[in-house]
């Protein structure tokens, strides 16, 4: 068996230094080369199983035994999810229930700018980010708030901002399942985990978004909306995370504030109405409403797709179900831990692939089986129009899907071969202070890569280990590093350059990113709160149950 070595250059330090070339080499090539995220991912691997081999005396062919597992588990356990989430949306884009759904919640806000902000910024955001992730809700809902009156630079920050808390549960989940792939820890414990983060996390956002589009007098005027705002996004999406896993947090948080914040609407309106910057808005405009040209039938279809989604996914992947735990192949590369104080037994280090047929991609991919015939049978969607579905998705996902390949390949190398077994010998040195240290990795892995599930990929093991080292609660760190991904975000340029690509700052994403930082950094520095209450407070929360 393959023994790791703690600190190969006989000093942890420079060991440290030089197991960080590969993390750095990586950013890098993202951030200050501009290269695609598929090609510096693949570099970043070659870099990574070079260093592996040659200091860490990683063998070669248990180690191409580790990456290729890894590169495996990216495409089955990551690839297949976005893949089919992103197949689902296009449907619906192409079949127009998008653009009916769209319609029929514009025409379900008032004039005030607080309230589309709301709507269309928090909840709808939610909703796209857990349908597809990847800069999308930004792209999809800054045009609604520039049409509604607010400028491009702000309708763009207002967008950013209020994708922050949905991150974790992006992409039906892809973030915390690549945080379960590398960590190795139960699914439903470390969703539960991020879930209670990202819980304390949402109660702050709703009332910056307030801030941003009416100011200190408009906050006070719209305070309700803050606060159904945030309990019903966390109402829908924390017993989702804690109970049935990452699937649909975002997707169940979203439709509850839609419902809550609707529910307001019929009861509560603000005295004065709005418009951007705080600006009361003419009595006549106000009055005016909008129109969606639907009928009660035209608005059931457009809400079916996300209806057939939740069921099929709860029922699916649920803990009642069997699916998830049927495993057809199972294979394993195991080293003996630099860390453990005995090998093997518990100090054993594996790089696993598990080929679990039915995981959550299959019941996604089921649930767009089923939506394709309820259209095809209702006449929303034409058989030819399937092959365009395809070839739009295979045009938006094609590098997304490689970055999951090698990313994944680096990581379970980096864990493999000692690398972060090093890392977390040095860092564990700072002791309980990196509770502090560790949010703000995930925080600059994201701003820098543009990817939670890439942050988690890479980080999320080394997290894992120190808090090992340092006794702490073994989901806390691993949740640290995810929901800190997520508040990096807003000043990722790959996340930017997407979001930017339907408004007139298109190549322009310095702009938008330094718009951005100075909120970024107010969240995050509440996430470091929020991270030392987990400790002190409630480190119940973050302890895995036997």
């Amino acid at each position: 068996m393959f023994t790791q070595l703690i600190d190969p250059l006989g000093n942890l330090t420079l060991t440290c230094l030089v197991a960080l070339i590969p993390v750095v080499f990586l950013l890098a090539l993202l951030a200050i080369f501009r290269l695609p995220a598929w090609l510096a991912t693949l570099l970043g691997s070659i870099v990574t199983f070079l260093l592996a081999v040659w200091l860490w005396k990683m063998p070669t062919d248990q180690g191409s035994r580790a990456y290729l597992y890894g590169a495996a588990t990216g495409v089955w356990n990551v690839d297949w999810i976005t893949f089919w989430g992103m197949v689902l949306f296009n449907t619906l884009s192409i079949s127009g229930l998008f653009e009916n759904f769209r319609r029929w919640l514009i025409a379900q806000g008032s004039m005030d700018v607080r309230v589309q902000t709301m709507l269309f910024a928090w909840a709808f955001g939610a909703l796209l980010e857990g349908l597809v992730g990847f800069g999308y809700p930004w792209a999809v809902v800054a045009p609604i708030l520039i049409s509604l009156g607010i400028s491009d630079l702000n309708a763009i920050r207002v967008a950013a901002i209020a994708n922050n808390a949905p991150v974790s549960y992006g992409a039906l989940g892809a973030p915390v399942i690549a945080l379960a792939a590398v960590t190795g820890y139960p699914l439903l414990a470390l969703s539960g985990s991020v879930g209670t983060v990202v819980a304390v996390l949402a109660l702050l956002p709703p009332w910056v978004l307030l801030y941003l589009v009416s100011g200190k007098e408009g906050m006070k005027g719209g305070w309700p909306l803050a606060v159904v705002g945030s309990l019903a996004y966390i109402a829908g999406q924390y017993p989702v995370a804690v109970y049935l896993g990452p699937y649909l947090p975002d997707i169940t948080g979203s439709i509850v504030c839609f419902i809550a914040l609707l529910l307001l609407l019929r009861v509560w309106q603000p005295k004065t109405v709005l418009g951007y910057g705080g600006v009361p808005v003419d009595a006549a405009a106000a009055r005016q409403t909008r129109g969606h040209g639907l009928t009660t039938g035209g608005v059931m279809q457009a809400w079916l797709p996300f209806l057939v989604l939740l069921v099929v996914v709860a029922a699916w992947t649920g803990p009642w179900s069997p699916l998830p735990k049927i495993s057809w192949f199972k294979t394993q590369a195991v080293a003996c831990s630099a860390l453990a104080a005995t090998c093997p037994a518990k100090g054993n280090v594996t790089a696993v692939f598990n080929f679990a047929p039915y995981v959550g991609g299959s019941a996604i991919l089921a649930s767009w089986i089923i939506v394709a015939i309820l259209l095809l049978a209702m006449g929303k969607l034409k058989g030819g129009q399937i092959g365009e579905v395809f070839r739009r998705t295979f045009h938006q996902m094609w590098g997304a899907c490689l970055v999951g390949v090698f990313i994944f390949g680096l990581a379970y190398t980096f864990n493999y071969s000692g690398m972060a077994a090093s890392l977390a010998k040095g860092f564990s040195s700072m002791g309980t202070a990196f509770i502090i240290v560790a949010p703000i990795l995930g925080f600059i892995g994201v701003a820098l890569s543009g990817s939670n599930t890439s942050t988690n990929a890479m980080f999320g093991k080394f997290q894992a280990l120190v808090g090992t080292q340092l006794g702490l609660p073994l989901l806390l760190l691993p949740s640290l590093n995810s929901v800190g991904a997520e508040i990096g975000k807003p000043i990722a340029p790959q996340t930017a350059s997407v979001g930017v690509s339907t408004s007139k700052f298109v190549r322009k994403e310095g702009d938008v990113i330094r718009h951005n930082m100075g909120w970024t950094f107010i969240l995050l520095a509440y996430l470091i709160v929020i991270a030392v209450l987990c400790y002190f407070v409630h480190p119940g929360a973050m302890e895995l149950k036997q």
